[in-house]
Formats: C-alpha cells, structure tokens, sequence
C-alpha cells in the first residue's frame, strides 16, 4: 500500500478511541519535513509506555510502528492520558506483523536495543530512515527476533550493574534524541 490515510475513519472518533487503527495509520497532522528516524516496538504490552513514546515521535518526527499483537487496546484511556494531546501531531503506524512492517518499511539498517548486546548505542553512527527496535516490556526482543537478518546492530544502553531494563518509553526517548542530536536536531526550535 503506497498512501496512508490522513484520517481515521469518521466511526473512530479520532486517534483509536472507539476502534482500532487501520494499518498504516498516520496522524492528521503529523509533521514529515524532517522524519528521520522510525521508533520500532515489538509486540509492546503496557498503554502508558506506547502513549509516552507517541509523545517522543511528535516531539522528535520520528515515526513510531507498532508491531502486533499489543498488550491492549488503542482505544485504552491510559493510552490516550499518556499521550496527552499529541496523538494527532504523531506518525503511527500499526503492522499486522514483523514480516509486515518489514515489507512496509523496507529498512536499509535497523539497530536493535537490547541488554544482551556489546556495544553501547552512543558508539552508532545513526543515519536517516534508521530503525530503532526495541521489543516487549518486560524481556525485550526474543532470540529468534535479534536473529532476524534485517537486524543490521545490536546495541545496550549503559546502566549501572545489576538492573535488569530501562523503561521502554524512556529507552526509546533516549535513543531517538541521539539519532536526532547526531544529525544537529534538524528541524527543532
């Protein structure tokens, strides 16, 4: 599919709140002079975190996918709550699939966040149309899926010793601003 709607469908009242997003989905609003970068989460499980990285992709451009199946549904309030009012200025885009969204999205580099990884994500030199993956609360990205030969790096945020994860939200937060910073903040104020 090469267009994207540019509105919910008029029974879903706007971003998810009484049906599901068609696949892809994109914000009316959203602001793609200087998309950069795609936020990937893969079969993401908690509400809160999705609407917080919403959020990060209307702050930053960045496009979110959202690869199913989800731990709930776009419709939840606590989606909405956490994603305050940027729903509609966010590129999002839901996936049937894995397989679908890397049909999709054709990616020429997709890095990967895990824990198990090696090198930390500030050693990558990140370029437009990058993917940024990052799997499940609480266990992350599955052996089978870091195996995906689409993964082109794996990379670890640094933390102290003996913790387990960051916050997906805040993972990704992290990660997306770097990408963003590397390339001068195109197009912030």
């Amino acid at each position: 599919m090469n267009g994207f709607p540019r509105e919910p469908p008029p029974s879903c009242g706007g971003f998810g709140v009484s049906c599901p997003l068609p696949e892809p989905y994109r914000g009316s609003r959203a602001d793609r002079r200087h998309v950069v970068f795609k936020l990937m989460f893969v079969t993401p499980r908690i509400a809160p975190n999705t609407g917080n990285a919403i959020r990060t992709a209307a702050a930053t451009g960045a496009e979110l996918h959202l690869v199913e199946p989800l731990g709930f549904d776009l419709s939840e309030p606590k989606l909405r709550r956490a994603g305050l009012d940027y729903h509609d200025l966010a590129s999002v885009t839901v996936h049937a699939s894995l397989q679908a969204a890397w049909d999709a999205l054709s990616p020429a580099r997709v890095v990967a966040f895990t824990a198990h990884a090696a090198t930390s994500f500030a050693d990558v030199d990140y370029q437009a149309g990058d993917v940024l993956m990052f799997g499940p609360e609480p266990d992350g990205l599955d052996a089978a899926t870091l195996a995906d030969a689409h993964i082109t790096r794996r990379v670890r945020i640094p933390m102290l010793a003996g913790r387990r994860s960051l916050n997906l939200s805040n993972a990704a937060a992290i990660a997306v601003y770097e990408a963003w910073r590397q390339h001068g903040y195109t197009g912030a104020v």
